[in-house]
């Protein structure tokens, strides 16, 4: 493989292999560490004539190996069975959560913020009005938008795109 296509693997994967590492190590810093540390791996292992068939399973499985080193270094209990072996279910999820946040960060700043007190935070329009310093109203039109601009950005021109996780 040459440092090109690795480059574009490797902006093709960070983003859903993070989402990934994260429903295992449960901590957004350390599963982008731990995809820093799988692709080093890999590239060190392709750099040495190893050779990867399907690179992208290849990269999964060793975030996968990566967080569960982690996991056991810090001496947590890991029982393997509940740490999602990367299948294309959980692949397919990696990426949908991955366009998912790339959604949420395209949002305006002031509707990001928002909707995240609101969805991430499980805050009231009450809480976000009182700690913002807006109006109720604001805070509702702000909660349209967002939801407006994610059905759009989320749905791949078929309408109507709905949003069960939100």
């Amino acid at each position: 493989m040459t440092a090109k296509e690795f480059e574009v693997f490797f902006k093709k994967l960070y983003l859903p292999m993070g989402m990934y590492a994260l429903r295992i190590v449960d901590d957004a810093a350390v599963a982008e560490d731990m995809v820093q540390d799988a692709f080093m791996k890999a590239w060190v292992y392709l750099d040495k004539g190893g050779v990867a068939d399907n690179f992208p399973a290849f990269m999964y499985r060793t975030v996968r190996n990566v967080c569960l080193t982690y996991l056991r270094e810090r001496h947590e209990f890991v029982d393997e069975s509940y740490i999602p072996e990367a299948g294309s279910e959980e692949i397919d999820t990696s990426f949908r959560d991955a366009r998912i946040w790339k959604a949420i960060d395209a949002l305006p700043e002031k509707c990001r913020e928002v909707f995240l007190m609101s969805k991430r935070d499980g805050l009231t329009n009450e809480e976000i009005a009182d700690e913002l310093g807006i109006s109720i109203k604001t805070v509702k039109n702000q909660m349209t938008k967002a939801y407006n601009r994610l059905r759009e950005a989320l749905s791949d021109g078929h309408k109507p795109f709905f949003l069960p996780f939100l």
